[in-house]
Order: structure tokens, then C-alpha cells, then sequence
């Protein structure tokens, strides 16, 4: 190969493309903003490992409440921080109490001044979510005067909803878990790191390889736009005695000049979409600006692979295309596609992952090699066929309505640029099906029960010792939306001060209460109960610590723990058997001891923590805000929870919604550039449209018939796209050693996003194509 040849001739046809005028310009104008919405995407997608490594150093450095036995003392540098966290409809709101003990107590990342009592500093995203009317009942809830902003140093997204606010008394309620004393903030030993999920990691690889095959498929097609009117002007650079060789380099340099300027609008994109991204909040993610940073490696990648690509993609579209001195010979019918070779990326795909399948957990991490290789092969065998399957149906399409026959006859003419329009959504879809499925999957095994009946409460609040129960249980109670409320104060009892060898749990309550946890012969105010054979108390005998008189300790201490109040308490006589009760409220069945109010000596009350369990209305407009706001109200550390049945993995849940926020860019993508895709398609048969107006063709059958050409395609290509999803979702199954199962409502709902998206682009076209339905697109010059 000559270097300065094709140098001499790709120079030629950039040139072209700056020189050539109108026509020129408008073909690398649209492929430039096809190709840079994918450039924009793969750039985010390299700035994606630093906006992980940012939101983490972020986090680490504010965290405060650790769990270790290593607490400092009281002192000058010291502050008492309560986790005071909260909810408001479906977004979470990290809430901090601060209480400093000292001049130089550490101040939080971002805070300039600790807030007194009374005050709050917010995050620029609370603070505006308060001041609007939808924040009122949150508004209730944080009534403290705002004071200042918390810088970006002390986020880690830029919607994020957080607060501290100025405390006193903190320290009584030292060692409950949420409250600590600290002399610093940030978590300088996290410790070692969580042993690697091999499945985890098998679906982080997947959703990486699935949501940029499309783009890559995207900047493919992109490239090719305004091929045919290309080749028709290529035709006359072999009338001036240029080989074949050289008019296809001079067109690849076409494609790589619109691939350079696609570059910079795609520079240009994501520099206003980094900005917007600051504004911006994704299934709850947020991210800052100067997050998105790309890795210069990985940007000098992409700016070296597309354009090369784009070179590549034009060879290789020009194989079968015979540029001669007086036309194009694909005008002519074509020779029929063949269908053998083809089907081998997707055979090679499936013999890449064939190794893995069984491997599930136990024999380590899976190849990503072979992984990454087996997925993107699978996908591309998708773009392969799709050519062909459109080809041979449309072949055999005929009789029907005039819109119908015109859409047939274009597809039969032009079948290949049908099927480069929908290739993009179909990989997409496909990918997505095969997710869909392996998520569907493998989503018992990352939930599991919380062993709480959801049909007797569905809220739990936690009270401290100092707020009385029966107080708070009578203002839940008033609450708008609470049906029922069951409160007990609840603590530990041990046989011995320290280090005691049987311990159980002490609960308080009224009889109605303690009727939900147990099953009890009789009740009234006075009474105390043992709990025989309750699964709670499994290897404790209950019966024996129950004898009268028999003095027993709430709160004993352990070793190497805090030490408790540890207040004495002589077992009454005329204790009482009762059975457990599974279930229900106690999340397991509950024994130890259960106590009436009148029957709880003075001394015991400052050991309980106070709970109660509330019976909702969940029909009443924001119910679980206004039991929150009660629950604010009753006491600032109480600390209100919404029951579920089940939960699920964090680590799990941050994959799953880092594939919605790559999805919802990649359907952006899809969207943006099937828009771009359509536009070039009428641009170029506008002398087409204006001659069958001219001609007096109505504007509604030209209308249909663009539907019909769009609908034709997709339909196939989603029907492919389901078929190659369905398989790869089961190899990659059988791979983690799970049954192999269709959710069939994730299929139908990924190919029907895909239908949706492109019947939203076509619907946009229609404007654009109305205005070139006119006889003047006839003039020529």
C-alpha cells in the first residue's frame, strides 16, 4: 500500500467535502451531528470512571458515623454528630445534628461555620426544593432558620438533598448507634475491600458492552449518510480519469472529514451537556460539572478510532458498488445478499460465552474477555442479518393501498439504508432483552425477606428513652392517614451486671399492644408475661430467669462494649406464660418478658427505647410525610422507617440503576440520531417528493407511505432484536447457573420503548416533510 497515495487522496476528498459547496457542507453538517451525538455519549462514558472516583472520595470524606469501639473523648477538638437522615416522597435526605464540645471541633466539608441551635445550613438543592410550594410539608418537618449553603466539597451530586443543623443534649444519647462523638471527619481505614461478586461483575461488564454497542453502530451509520448522491458524484471523477481505487479513498476521505468535524460537535455536545449535567438528576443520581472529567487516554482513543472508523465503514459499504464513468451500477437490481456468512459473528458470539455456561459463583470471576467478545459479537450479528431479513421480506411485499406500494417500492429499491436506520434501536432492544432477563434472574438472589408483615404495620418509628411512649402513640394516632398504633418500650435484661450468661428482651405495652406480638389467656394493666419456646429466645430458658424475686439486669454490658445503666429489676411474682406469635409486628416471633405499664418499675424507663408500629391509610395523599413530621415533632431523634417485605442489595441497586442512567442516554442517543437519520433520507428524495405532488399525489398518502417505511424495518428489526435478546439473555443464564426463565413483560415492554422512540422520530419528520412536499423542490440551478 502507498502511504502518500492514499494520504494524496483522502486529502482530496476532505477537501471535497470543504470545497464542495452547499450540497457539500449540508452531507458533513449531518454527518458531524450524527457521529458527535455519539462521540458525546462515548466521551461521557470515558468521564463515567472519574465521576465514580469523585463521588467516593466525596463520601469518604464526610463520613462520620463508623462503627468502631475507638471513640475519642471528650475535648476541644471534638463534636457529637446524630444521624438525623430523612425522606420526602421518594428521595432521600441526608440530615446531620451537630453539637461542637470545643473551639476546634472539625467543621463538615463545605460548612464555613457550624449552625447554633435553631439553625441549619442546606444544600442548594433542599434549599430550593424548600422554598417551593411542593416542599411544604418537608418545610414543617425542618423548621430551623437556613443560614448558608453547603459547598460542593461536602455533595456528591449536584441535586443531592442534605442538611446539618445546630443541636444541644446530644451527648445523653452517646452509643445508640446514630448519634457518636468524632474528632474528625472521613473514614481513613474503610477497611478491607468487600470480596468481588463474580456475578456483579459479569453484569457490570454486560451493561457497559450493551449500552455503547449501540453507539458504536450509530457512528457507523452516520458516517454513510448521503451515500447515494456520494457515489453519483463520484461517477464523474472517473470521467476525469480517477481508478476505482482511488474514487473510493477520495470517498472515505468524505466520510473521514464529517467524521473529524463530527469530533468537534461531539467536543461541543458534551461540553454543554457537562454543564447540564450539573442541573440534572437521573433515577436519583446527580453528579457535578467538574465530575466529568474524561481520561485523556481514553478521549485520545475515541478521537483516533472514529475517524478511522469512519474510513473503514466507507470501504467496506463500497465493495459491491461498481462507480463508473456514466453512473452507479447499484441502480440496477442488486445481487441478492448472502445469508452464510452472516450468521457467523453470532455463532462465534455464542462460542465465546459457551465456556462460561454453569460457571455461576463458584468457580470465579468469568473471562471478561471472552465476555466482552461473546456480547458484542452476539449484538453485531444483529446489524449483519438485519440487511438480509429486510431484503427478503420486502422482496415478496406487493399489492396494497397506493402509500403501501410506494413505501414497498422504495424499500425494494433500498433496502440497506432501511435497515442501517433501525439498526441502532434493534442492537439496543436486544441488549436490553438480554439484561432484562438476566436482572430478572438473578434478582432472588441479591433479595431477601425483612420478615415484616406489611399487612399489620407500615411504618416503624424509633423513640428515644426521654420521649413518652403513650404521648407519642396519642399524636400518631391524630395524624391524618394512621389507622392503628401499637407502641412498646423495649429493652434487654441479662441474669447477670456484666458479661451475663442468658439475656432476652424486655417489652412494654399496653394489653392491645402486646395481643399483636404474643398470645395471651388474659391481660389487664399490671400483669407480666414469659414467652415460653419463641425463636428469638432459642437456647435462653426463659421460665428459669422468669422465677419471683429473682434479680435481673436491663441493659448489661459486654465486653469490649459500652458500659450500660445495667438497673437492677426483681422479677415479680405471678408471672405469667404466654405463647409466641410468628410474624406479624415482632418481624420474628418475640419472647423474653412482656410488662403492662403499671407493672414497670421507675428505674427501669430511662434503659427503654420507645417504638411504635403504625396501620396506614396509604390511600391518604402523602401519609408517610405527615407521620414523619409527627414523628419530627414528638422528638427531633425519633426516627421514623417504611416497612417493605423485602430489600434488596446496594450493591445491586447501584447497578441496576446505573443501566437506567445509561439507558435513558442511550434512548436519548437513539432518538437524537434517528431524527438526524430521517432528515437525511428526505433530504434526499426532496425531487422525488416534489415530482409525485407535482404529479398529484396527495400529501397524506406521501405521508403514510414514509410511515410505511418506517414501520416496515422496525418491525423487523424488533422481531430479530427479541429473537438474538431471548438467546443471549438465556446463555447468559445458564452462565450464572440460573433457571432459565422469559419474563415475558420486560420483553414486550423493551421492544415496545424501542416502537415508541421510532414512532416519536417519524411523527417530528412529518413538519420537515410537509414543507419539501411542494412543487418549487422541482427548481434546480
Amino acid at each position: 500500500m502507498n502511504v502518500r497515495r492514499w494520504a494524496r487522496d483522502l486529502a482530496m476528498g476532505v477537501r471535497f467535502t470543504v470545497t464542495g459547496g452547499r450540497e457539500g457542507w449540508t452531507r458533513a453538517v449531518l454527518t458531524a451531528v450524527g457521529v458527535g451525538l455519539g462521540v458525546a455519549l462515548l466521551l461521557l462514558t470515558t468521564a463515567l470512571p472519574n465521576a465514580l472516583t469523585v463521588r467516593h472520595e466525596r463520601e469518604t470524606a464526610r463520613t462520620d458515623i463508623t462503627f468502631t469501639d475507638d471513640r475519642p473523648a471528650k475535648g476541644d477538638g471534638t463534636l457529637i454528630v446524630a444521624n438525623v437522615d430523612t425522606e420526602f416522597r421518594d428521595d432521600s435526605v441526608r440530615g446531620r445534628a451537630l453539637e461542637a464540645e470545643g473551639p476546634r471541633a472539625p467543621l463538615p466539608p463545605g460548612v464555613e461555620r457550624f449552625p447554633a441551635a435553631g439553625e441549619m445550613v442546606v444544600s442548594p438543592a433542599l434549599k430550593e426544593l424548600l422554598a417551593s410550594d411542593v416542599g411544604g410539608l418537608l418545610r414543617e418537618r425542618l423548621p430551623e432558620r437556613i443560614t448558608g449553603t453547603i459547598g460542593e466539597s461536602g455533595l456528591v451530586g449536584s441535586q443531592e438533598l442534605a442538611f446539618y443543623r445546630g443541636a444541644d443534649g446530644l451527648a445523653a444519647h452517646l452509643d445508640s448507634g446514630r448519634i457518636v462523638r468524632i474528632d474528625h471527619f472521613g473514614d481513613p481505614d474503610p477497611g478491607p475491600p468487600e470480596q468481588s461478586d463474580p456475578v456483579l461483575l459479569l453484569l457490570i461488564l454486560v451493561v457497559f458492552v450493551v449500552l455503547l454497542t449501540p453507539v458504536a453502530v450509530f457512528i457507523a451509520t452516520a458516517v454513510r449518510f448521503g451515500g447515494e448522491r456520494r457515489d453519483r458524484r463520484l461517477a464523474a471523477l472517473r470521467l476525469v480519469g480517477s481508478d476505482s481505487g482511488m474514487t473510493r479513498r477520495i470517498a472515505a476521505g468524505e466520510a473521514m472529514a464529517g467524521a473529524v468535524l463530527g469530533l468537534v460537535f461531539g467536543a461541543g455536545f458534551f461540553l454543554v451537556g457537562r454543564q447540564l449535567a450539573g442541573t440534572a438528576e437521573v433515577f436519583s443520581v446527580s453528579v457535578f460539572p467538574s465530575y466529568l472529567d474524561p481520561s485523556p487516554l481514553l478521549a485520545l482513543l475515541v478521537a483516533v478510532a472514529v475517524p478511522a472508523a469512519a474510513v473503514l465503514v466507507t470501504l467496506f459499504a463500497l465493495r459491491g458498488v461498481v462507480i463508473e464513468p456514466l453512473g452507479v451500477v447499484r441502480t440496477a437490481r442488486p445481487a441478492r445478499r448472502r445469508l452464510w456468512w452472516r450468521l457467523l459473528p453470532p455463532v462465534a458470539g455464542l462460542a465465546m460465552l459457551y465456556p462460561m455456561v454453569g460457571q455461576g459463583r463458584s468457580q470465579g470471576d468469568f473471562n471478561q474477555y471472552l465476555v466482552t467478545g461473546g456480547v458484542v459479537l452476539l449484538l453485531v450479528g444483529v446489524t449483519a442479518l438485519l440487511p438480509w431479513i429486510v431484503e427478503t421480506v420486502v422482496a415478496r411485499l406487493g399489492r396494497g393501498s397506493v402509500s403501501w406500494q410506494l413505501a414497498v417500492r422504495r424499500l425494494q429499491l433500498s433496502s440497506g439504508t432501511a435497515a442501517r436506520m433501525v439498526n441502532g434501536i434493534a442492537v439496543a432492544v436486544a441488549g436490553a432483552i438480554a439484561l432484562q432477563m438476566l436482572f430478572a434472574g438473578v434478582d432472588d438472589d441479591y433479595t431477601r425477606s425483612t420478615g415484616k408483615d406489611v399487612t399489620q404495620a407500615q411504618m416503624e418509628v424509633s423513640l428515644p428513652s426521654e420521649a413518652p411512649v403513650a404521648a407519642a402513640a396519642a399524636k400518631f394516632r391524630e395524624t391524618r392517614g394512621v389507622e392503628a398504633v401499637f407502641s412498646y418500650s423495649e429493652g434487654y435484661v441479662g441474669d447477670r451486671r456484666r458479661e451475663p450468661e442468658n439475656s432476652t428482651t424486655l417489652t412494654v405495652g399496653d394489653c392491645v399492644s402486646l395481643r399483636e406480638i404474643a398470645q395471651l389467656s388474659s391481660c389487664r394493666d399490671g400483669d407480666v408475661f414469659a414467652v415460653r419456646g419463641a425463636e428469638w429466645d432459642a437456647g435462653v430458658d426463659v421460665m428459669a430467669m422468669a422465677k419471683a424475686r429473682r434479680t435481673l439486669y436491663l441493659d448489661p454490658s459486654y465486653e469490649g462494649g459500652p458500659k450500660g445503666l445495667e438497673a437492677p429489676w426483681k422479677v415479680p411474682s405471678g408471672v405469667k406464660e404466654a405463647a409466641p406469635r410468628t410474624g406479624l409486628l415482632a418481624g420474628t416471633d418475640r419472647g423474653g418478658f412482656l410488662i403492662t405499664p403499671k407493672a414497670v418499675p421507675a428505674a427501669l424507663a430511662p434503659g427503654l427505647e420507645g417504638h411504635a408500629y403504625l396501620r396506614l391509610d396509604e390511600t391518604v395523599p402523602d401519609v408517610h410525610e405527615r407521620v414523619r413530621n409527627t414523628a419530627a415533632a414528638v422528638h427531633p431523634l425519633a426516627y421514623p422507617m417504611v416497612w417493605a417485605a423485602t430489600e434488596r442489595s446496594g450493591r445491586f441497586d447501584a447497578v441496576r440503576t446505573g443501566l437506567f442512567v445509561g439507558a435513558a442516554c442511550v434512548l436519548a442517543l437513539i432518538g437524537a440520531s434517528l431524527l438526524v437519520s430521517q432528515l437525511e433520507q428526505l433530504r434526499e428524495r426532496r425531487k422525488l417528493l416534489s415530482a409525485l405532488v407535482a404529479f398529484g399525489t396527495r400529501r397524506r398518502t406521501l405521508s403514510l407511505s414514509v410511515l410505511w417505511q418506517t414501520a416496515v424495518p422496525i418491525v423487523l428489526g424488533l422481531v430479530l432484536a427479541s429473537a438474538v435478546g431471548l438467546t443471549l439473555g438465556a446463555v447468559l443464564m445458564r452462565m450464572t447457573n440460573t433457571p432459565v426463565a422469559v419474563d415475558w413483560i420486560g420483553v414486550l415492554s423493551m421492544t415496545g420503548i424501542g416502537a415508541a422512540v421510532v414512532l416519536l422520530v417519524t411523527l417530528a419528520s412529518l413538519p420537515p416533510l410537509l414543507r419539501l412536499m411542494r412543487p418549487e423542490g422541482l427548481r434546480t440551478e
